[in-house]
C-alpha cells in the first residue's frame, strides 16, 4: 500500500475511495487473477478439475460455504489459502473492536469516537493475515465465546449502565470482521450454538442476549466438516445447513501422480544426504494408502489420511539414514526391509472395522503394505496367476528362482546389515540379478540389489515362495517346506 494512504477519516473521504464489501472484494481479486493467470490455491494438489472450481463459483456467487470430506483431504489448507483473495490492507477505525470500515462505522465505539474527532478520526490498516481467523468446534464452545456477552467488570471499571451497548465483550465471530471465519468441524458445535449462528448467515447480524442492539457484519463465513460427523459425533441442524449457500466435497488424490507430488511437498526429505529413491519403491510407498483405501478390515468412512504416506515416507528415510550412519555408508540407498519402518506411521492412521480389529493394527498395517508391493511387481513382472503351476512366460523368468528355495536354500536380510553382506546374500539366487535388470533396468550395483529385494519380496506376496520375520532378520524360503514346518506336531 502506498505511504499516501489515508490515516484520518477526512483523508478518506477526500481519497475518493468508496465502501466494499468483503464478499465484492474476494470476487473482485478472484477475477483479476483469473485473468492474469495466477495459481489461485498454491500447494493444493489434485483439485484443479473439482474442488477449486466449485470454490471459484462459491466466491463469485458471494457465498458462504462449508467444505465436506474426509480427514487429511486439505479442508484447512484451502480455507486459509482464501486470504489470498484480500487486498493486502484495509482500513478500519482505529481501536474498533469489530474493525469498523471509515465509512460504515457500526458499533457504538466507532459511532462515539467519530461524533467526538469528527474528520479527524484515526484510520488503521490492517493486514490480509490479521482478517482471517479460525475456531476448531468443540463440545465446550458456547455463544459468548463466538458472539459475545456482557462484561461485568468493563462496565464496572468504565463506571458504565449496563444497557450501554459498549459494556459488550465481543466474541470472534465479530472480532473478524471485515474478514474471514472458519469453524472447523462444525457438526460437533452443540445444536444450541449452532442456533446462534443462523442469523450470522441470513440477516448478517448478530444479537448479545438482552441488548437492543442489531449490528450488520461484514464476513465471509466457511466451514469444514467430515461426513462421518453426521452420524458418529454431530450433525448439522437443518436451518443451518439450510443457510450455508455451497456445500463442496472434497476428495483423495485420484491418481499415484497426484498423491507422489502432496507427498514430495509436504514430507521431510532434505536430510542432508545424498539419497536416490527408485521409481517403484517411490510408487510402493505412495501406493499404501491406495491399498488401505481398497482394504476390507479399514473403516472407509473414516477415510485414510493424505498423511499416512507422508509419515511412512519420512520414516522409511529415517531408517536408511539409520543404517548408513551405523554403517557408515557413503551410499545411502533403500531396501525392501525399510517399508517395515513405515509400519508405526501406517498402523496409527487406520480406523479399522471389527475384523480389522481382531487382527490388530499392526498386522493390517503389514497386509496394506504387501498389497502396494504386490500392486507394484503385478505392474512391472509377468503374471505369476495360475491354476496348475507357473503361467510359460512367468516360469521362463521366475523358474529357477523359485526352483532355489526348493532346495532348502533360503535367503537371510536385515534392514541394518552392511550392503556388501546384503548383496552378497542376494546375489547367492541364480538368475535373480539378470531379471532384476531386465525388467527393472536397473544400472548401478545399489539399484540392482534393491531390484531383486523386490522380486524376492513380490514372489513372497504372490505366495510363491515364504517369509518369515525374527528380530528385524527377514528369511526367504520354500513355501511348501514353511507350510510343512508349521503344521508340525509338538515333541
Amino acid at each position: 500500500m502506498s505511504e499516501k494512504r489515508p490515516m484520518t477519516l477526512g483523508q478518506f473521504k477526500r481519497s475518493d475511495r468508496a465502501y466494499e464489501s468483503v464478499k465484492d472484494e474476494m470476487r473482485r481479486n478472484l477475477i483479476a487473477k483469473i485473468r492474469a493467470g495466477e495459481t489461485l490455491f498454491p500447494g493444493i494438489v489434485g483439485y484443479d478439475k473439482s474442488v477449486i472450481p466449485a470454490l471459484e463459483n462459491a466466491i463469485l456467487s458471494r457465498h458462504n460455504f462449508i467444505l465436506l470430506g474426509l480427514r487429511g483431504q486439505a479442508k484447512t489448507r484451502l480455507v486459509r489459502a482464501l486470504t489470498g483473495f484480500l487486498d493486502d490492507e484495509t482500513p478500519v477505525i482505529a481501536g474498533s473492536p469489530l474493525n469498523c470500515h471509515p465509512l460504515r462505522p457500526m458499533c457504538a465505539y466507532s459511532r462515539r469516537v467519530i461524533a467526538e474527532s469528527g474528520d479527524g478520526t484515526p484510520i488503521e490498516w490492517i493486514s490480509r493475515d490479521k482478517r482471517y481467523q479460525e475456531k476448531l468446534a468443540t463440545p465446550d464452545v458456547t455463544i459468548a465465546d463466538l458472539i459475545g456477552d456482557l462484561d461485568p467488570i468493563k462496565a464496572a471499571r468504565e463506571q458504565r449502565d449496563f444497557s450501554d451497548e459498549e459494556t459488550i465483550h465481543y466474541g470472534i465471530i465479530p472480532r473478524t470482521n471485515r474478514g474471514i471465519f472458519a469453524i472447523n468441524e462444525l457438526p460437533d458445535l452443540q445444536p444450541r450454538i449452532q442456533v446462534g449462528l443462523l442469523n450470522i448467515l441470513e440477516e448478517c447480524d448478530l444479537q448479545i442476549r438482552g441488548y437492543p442492539v442489531r449490528i450488520e457484519l461484514d464476513m465471509v463465513l466457511v466451514f469444514t466438516a467430515n461426513p462421518e460427523d453426521y452420524t458418529n459425533r454431530g450433525n448439522i441442524i437443518t436451518p443451518l445447513k439450510d443457510r450455508i449457500d455451497s456445500q463442496i466435497a472434497t476428495h483423495y488424490p485420484t491418481s499415484l501422480a497426484d498423491s507422489c507430488r502432496i507427498t514430495d511437498q509436504e514430507a521431510w526429505i532434505e536430510r542432508g544426504i545424498t539419497l536416490g529413491i527408485p521409481g517403484f519403491y517411490r510408487e510402493i510407498v505412495e501406493s499404501i494408502a491406495f491399498a488401505a483405501r481398497d482394504s476390507e478390515y479399514v473403516d472407509q468412512s473414516s477415510g485414510v489420511s493424505a498423511r499416512l504416506p507422508i509419515a511412512a515416507l519420512e520414516n522409511v528415510i529415517s531408517n536408511i539414514e539409520r543404517r548408513s550412519i551405523r554403517n557408515a555408508d557413503k551410499t545411502p540407498y533403500p531396501r525392501m526391509a525399510d517399508l517395515h519402518a513405515a509400519i508405526p506411521a501406517v498402523s496409527g492412521k487406520l480406523e479399522l472395522v471389527y475384523e480389522g480389529e481382531r487382527e490388530g493394527p499392526r498386522m493390517i498395517a503389514v497386509n496394506v503394505i504387501g498389497r502396494a508391493v504386490e500392486t507394484a511387481f503385478a505392474s512391472r513382472f509377468p503374471s505369476v496367476e495360475k491354476d496348475n503351476g507357473l503361467p510359460a512366460k512367468a516360469d521362463a523368468v521366475f523358474g529357477k528362482i523359485i526352483s532355489y528355495f526348493s532346495g532348502d536354500e533360503m535367503v537371510e536380510l536385515s534392514d541394518e546389515m552392511p550392503f556388501d553382506g546384503y548383496e552378497r546374500s542376494l546375489a547367492a539366487v541364480p538368475t535373480l540379478k539378470t531379471v532384476a535388470q531386465q525388467f527393472l533396468k536397473t544400472t548401478d550395483r545399489h539399484e540392482t540389489a534393491l531390484g531383486m529385494e523386490f522380486i524376492l519380496e513380490g514372489l513372497h506376496q504372490q505366495n510363491l515362495i515364504a517369509k518369515t520375520a525374527v528380530d528385524s532378520i527377514y528369511r526367504y524360503t520354500d513355501m511348501l517346506a514353511t507350510m510343512l514346518h508349521n503344521v508340525q506336531p509338538d515333541d
